[in-house]
Parts: C-alpha cells; sequence; structure tokens
C-alpha cells in the first residue's frame, strides 16, 4: 500500500514552490541547454511562471499531459510559444489564452490517456521560431534501441529546486522493460539522468516526430533505474485530427457566412 501511494505521488509531478504553492514545472535532469529556439514547436504553460510543458500540433491547438491542467482553471492559463529564455519577455515570443480544452478519457489515478489538447484563442503566427510539431501514422510504434530527445524547463534535480530559465534537452533511448501498456519509457543508459517534475506535458522527439507527452517518473528523477513514462501519442492520432478537422471544418463554414452576408450587403443593383 504504502509502496503505490508513493508511486502516485511520483506519477503526479508535483514540486512545492519556495513559495509554498504546488508547482506544475521542472527540468530535464543531467541535460543540456539548447540551441536557442531549435525546438519551434515547444510551448511552456504559464500561471504566473511555468509549470508544464507543450507541443504545438496546430496553429490553433497545443497537445499536452491532461494531468497538468487537471482541476485547474484553464481560463488563468497562458500558452506562450517561441520561447527559450522564459526569464526574458523575446520578442519572438507569441501568447496566448485557452479558448477550450479536450480530453480522452484521461484516469488521474494511474494517468492513463494522459493527454489533453488546448484550443487557442487566436491563431499562431508560423515563423522560423514558432512552428508545427509532425505526429506519427495511428498505432505507429517505436522500437526498443530508439534513440530519442525529451525537453522542457525546470528544476536541476530533486533536491534543487532552483528553475534554469533556458530550454533544457536530453538524449533518452527507448526501452521496453518496466513499461506499462500504452506508455512509452525512455532510460538514459549509465547514467543518472531524465525528465522532472513538470517537464510533464512537453514532447518526447524520436526522429523528427513527436512519439510521447512527458508524463510521470518512479524512484525520483533521474534514478537510472526505472524508466520515465510518456502517453504514447500514436494511439490518439485519429482522435487528434478528429478535433482538428472539426475546428477547420466550423472555421470554414463560419469564413463562408461571412462571405455570403458581404455579397449581400454589397450586391450591386
Amino acid at each position: 500500500m504504502a509502496s503505490s501511494l508513493l508511486e502516485t505521488l511520483l506519477f503526479l509531478l508535483i514540486s512545492i514552490s519556495t513559495h509554498g504553492g504546488p508547482v506544475w514545472g521542472s527540468k530535464i535532469v543531467g541535460g543540456r541547454t539548447a540551441v536557442p529556439h531549435s525546438r519551434p514547436y515547444m510551448a511552456s504553460l504559464q500561471r504566473g511562471s511555468h509549470f508544464c510543458g507543450g507541443t504545438l500540433i496546430h496553429p490553433r491547438f497545443v497537445m499536452t499531459a491532461a494531468h497538468c491542467l487537471n482541476g485547474q482553471n484553464f481560463q488563468r492559463i497562458q500558452v506562450v510559444l517561441g520561447a527559450h529564455n522564459l526569464r526574458n519577455r523575446e520578442r519572438t515570443q507569441q501568447r496566448f489564452q485557452i479558448q477550450r480544452v479536450f480530453e480522452n478519457g484521461f484516469n488521474p489515478q494511474n494517468l492513463q490517456n494522459d493527454i489533453i489538447l488546448l484550443q487557442l484563442e487566436g491563431t499562431a503566427t508560423i515563423n522560423a521560431n514558432v512552428q508545427v510539431a509532425r505526429l506519427p501514422g495511428q498505432g505507429q510504434n517505436v522500437v526498443a534501441g530508439t534513440q530519442c530527445l525529451a525537453m522542457g524547463w525546470g528544476q536541476v534535480s530533486n533536491s534543487n529546486r532552483a528553475i534554469p530559465t533556458q530550454l533544457q534537452e536530453l538524449n533518452v533511448t527507448i526501452v521496453t522493460q518496466n513499461c506499462r501498456t500504452g506508455n512509452l519509457c525512455t532510460l538514459v543508459p549509465r547514467r543518472r539522468a531524465g525528465i522532472c517534475f513538470g517537464d510533464s506535458g512537453g514532447p518526447l522527439v524520436c526522429n523528427g516526430v513527436v512519439h510521447g507527452i512527458d508524463s510521470f517518473v518512479r524512484g525520483g528523477c533521474g534514478s537510472g533505474f526505472y524508466p520515465d513514462g510518456f502517453a504514447q501519442v500514436s494511439r490518439f492520432v485519429q482522435w487528434i485530427n478528429s478535433i482538428i478537422q472539426k475546428h477547420n471544418y466550423s472555421a470554414q463554414r463560419s469564413r463562408r457566412k461571412r462571405a455570403t452576408w458581404r455579397e449581400e450587403l454589397f450586391l450591386p443593383v
């Protein structure tokens, strides 16, 4: 029972800030600073400060972990795109409120189906610093031994709560041992490194494709023994596409209605 409770607590990826409040943010343990704006699909979810990551998958949609917003008022959350150094109000940054949240059977007890889509109030401007990520095909697998990249902002380690301002990244390897069905899992061979508190929601990129969403750790951050867990994006691609297609259809219909109204208003006689 105690072991189960410990794993549940670790799953939640919550840490306490120096101000005493809950923080859903942190860092890749044992990683390196990313080349500025080299991961243009990376999003920062902020509630005053960064607490979770996300991935831009459409100019109006960001994909993240469902547990990031579980119990949160999404209207108080801001999505920041085009960021590298969170300490600065970079000119590359684009900031959006959230219009709507889409979830798909998330279970907060065991973090199954740990995925949500955030529809932005506005459309991201696609440029060199803000770009849409590539997603896998429905059911596409990633084999053990595949080299991938995890990334995020936040704490340096389990004990050090100082938050680095620049985006961090880490090379990781896909493993299947001690990985439950429905998740992707990674380890860093021969090193205590991995995702940590609140890298939650950020992307796991394998061969240029976002295959995972940072979800949970066991045995502490960068334990060197337990693999880190990610929601497997390929299980949800059809659902993702259906949400985006409905939005595109609604937007096109709205534009047609406005065009018809303008034509009627300015009908020549």
